[in-house]
């Protein structure tokens, strides 16, 4: 008996072809060709004297001998992927990568973000923007800044902030809104389309009692809520908008509220990390900034006249 091992690329092969069940599906993971990958079973079956796969016409499939060895073998490359994380982890342990929105990114976090960078020069901050959902266990992201109803199962999930809805324009059309509503071209920002979620145009009139009617006829329409914004802050129309997200536009009077009535979302923001990254402390730190910054837009959304709830 010896304690040296068979090579380790025919371990590979055969951890990648009882998984699989398959010499072809193991060949095409692993970059090689069937024909190479049979080459190293049978190289590990000779090493080990004894038969691994019992071989078919179409199919493979595992020995008594086979069916022993492999979970010692799947144990083993597991733990050599687990190590090579940890050591990896380990060497990029400032990178903070924080996936959000592009609306969210460009108009909230953006203009306040250099007050965490400052906080945490050593931090190596990375933003993804991405209106697609985070897949932790494959993507490399440590947090998500996420616009939802807060169901994220098997992820750690902390309350952001609210939304609210009220149609926004340049200051130089304030007047001209609030006289008749119906004379102004319309910004859809067709990123909300959902009427369950945010309210569209004729739902908010109907809502604020108005009895003018928009001309949904004549629109401008955007993918993406921070172009429509900014076509509003351009005077392009006037925008049914995202109240957090116009936040520094009303600040700085970039944009002007001509009607009171507002209402207010059922979805909200949310900080969503993995359960077993959320005691990092990169990404404790980077909660506990954002949580501070969000206090500000719930206390503006708590201010806002006639909160209607959908």
């Amino acid at each position: 008996m010896t304690d040296r091992l068979p090579p380790l690329k025919a371990l590979h092969a055969f951890e990648a072809a009882a998984r699989h069940m398959s010499f072809q599906k193991a060949a095409k993971e692993l970059h090689v060709t069937p024909a190479a990958l049979s080459y190293q079973i049978k190289l590990l079956e000779s090493s080990l004297s004894v038969k691994l796969f019992v071989r078919k016409t179409r199919a493979v499939a595992l020995t008594a001998a086979g069916e022993s060895l492999y979970p010692d073998v799947k144990r083993g490359f597991g733990s050599f992927a687990d190590g090579i994380k940890k050591v990896t982890a380990a060497g990029e342990s400032s990178a903070l990568v924080v996936s959000a929105g592009p609306a969210i990114t460009t108009k909230w976090l953006i203009p306040r973000i250099g007050g965490f960078t400052s906080q945490h020069a050593d931090i190596d901050l990375r933003l993804s923007t991405s209106i697609k959902s985070v897949d932790f266990d494959t993507d490399d992201v440590d947090v998500a800044i996420r616009h939802g109803d807060g169901n994220y199962p098997g992820l750690a999930v902390t309350w952001l902030f609210g939304e609210a809805y009220t149609p926004l324009c340049a200051p130089a059309l304030l007047e001209t809104v609030r006289a008749d509503l119906s004379g102004v071209r319309l910004i859809f920002d067709d990123s909300m389309r959902d009427p369950s979620v945010a309210p569209g145009w004729n739902e908010w009139v109907e809502s604020a009692g108005l009895d003018q009617l928009p001309d949904t006829g004549s629109s401008l329409r955007f993918t993406q809520a921070d172009h429509a914004i900014q076509a509003a802050v351009d005077g392009d129309g006037v925008l049914l908008a995202r109240m957090t997200l116009a936040a520094t536009d009303i600040a700085s009077k970039r944009l002007v509220q001509p009607f009171e009535h507002i209402v207010q979302s059922r979805y909200g923001y949310y900080f969503v990390t993995a359960a077993n990254t959320e005691g990092l402390e990169r990404v404790g730190l980077f909660k506990a900034w954002i949580m501070d910054e969000a206090k500000s837009v719930n206390r503006m959304l708590d201010s806002l006249p006639i909160p209607n709830t959908r």
